[in-house]
């Protein structure tokens, strides 16, 4: 059987540099070798991610809440860190904030320099008890959990449900509306609804309830109005 030899951009180069080629060739060439070098990163960080998947053990539900389990992400790190160090990859997050959004973007890279990312964005998550800060860096936190559980396709290895807002779309301008006027034109008691939001929905007031929330909320205004006229 005859070997195939490959001749690289590097090696057309190197011949080139040795037979005094002009310039203009020599920047095509060095050209290719990029173009070369970005699709042998590509290909092996396609790999790498392979081999990671195939290795990375099962993320346990450590943490508690009141009716589930999730993983934290410094255990989430903890457990999946020795793979992604074993086949060549990183781990970086960008944050960033405007119009009360917070973007979260993660970023995978392989050792040979190809790198892949992906971002969620999401309001402060505002819940009871948290000053703007604290709800700052719970969003982060969460964000930060998910993007990384994205980008190296692990969300269906352990997808949570900690129950928390942060990711969660609210109601929208329309529905706060409907629901203030629902409240006030049969006479009921505001203070007393937004108490029920936060014992029951931990929802810090109306504009606070999660999209995913809004029918039960309407079912339980209008029992609400059914028992209250006489």
């Amino acid at each position: 059987m005859n070997n195939l030899t490959v001749t690289t951009p590097a090696k057309l180069l190197e011949m080139a540099v040795s037979q005094n080629a002009d310039i203009d060739k020599l920047e095509k060439l060095m050209q290719l070798q990029e173009r070369w070098d970005a699709n042998e990163s590509k290909k092996a960080f396609v790999a790498a991610i392979s081999a990671f998947r195939n290795t990375v053990p099962s993320i346990q539900k450590t943490r508690k809440t009141n009716n589930s389990a999730y993983a934290g992400l410094a255990e989430s790190i903890a457990a999946i860190q020795p793979s992604m160090s074993a086949n060549g990859l990183s781990h970086s997050w960008r944050t960033s904030q405007s119009d009360n959004k917070i973007t979260v973007t993660c970023c995978v890279t392989h050792i040979l320099g190809h790198s892949e990312c992906t971002g969620l964005e999401a309001p402060p998550d505002t819940g009871p008890g948290r000053n703007s800060i604290q709800a700052v860096a719970s969003t982060v936190t969460y964000l930060e959990r998910y993007t990384l559980y994205a980008i190296l396709g692990l969300a269906s290895t352990d997808q949570d449900t900690d129950g928390n807002l942060a990711v969660r779309t609210r109601i929208t301008n329309d529905q706060v509306l409907t629901i203030e006027a629902m409240i006030t034109e049969n006479g009921l008691d505001m203070e007393k609804f937004k108490l029920w939001l936060a014992k029951s929905l931990k929802a810090d007031g109306i504009a606070d309830i999660a999209a995913d929330a809004y029918p039960n909320v309407i079912r339980q205004i209008n029992a609400s109005i059914k028992a209250h006229k006489p």
